[in-house]
């Protein structure tokens, strides 16, 4: 599966335009987390335990919307983007969303 964030894929052409594909996903820091990062937060720098929940979150979004992709038949995602939204506090959506096609080399 190739996945890109542009329109297009140099030396490829879209054969089939399958719609829109998704994959959401819904993260909560839990509350060991939210006192690890507090005593990070104190220190100053990068919250790693933030950052490792973000990228998971971002990254069961991404994985959901490839199993989506290829459930349609499609062998790449074009204008792949990602949006994030706080729900309640400490509740997280992660969408990934693109526009799943089937191409072939030009």
């Amino acid at each position: 599966m190739i996945v890109v964030t542009t329109n297009d894929i140099p030396g490829y052409r879209i054969v089939e335009t399958l719609g829109i594909v998704r994959g959401l996903t819904v993260r909560s820091r839990n509350l060991v987390g939210n006192i690890g990062a507090s005593i990070q937060i104190l220190f100053g720098g990068n919250i790693t335990v933030y950052t490792r929940l973000a990228e998971q979150a971002r990254q069961g979004g991404f994985d959901l919307m490839v199993e989506e992709a290829e459930a349609r038949g499609a062998n790449a995602i074009l204008a792949m983007r990602y949006d994030a939204n706080e729900i309640a506090a400490a509740v997280t959506e992660v969408l990934a969303y693109g526009t799943a096609v089937i191409i072939e080399r030009e």
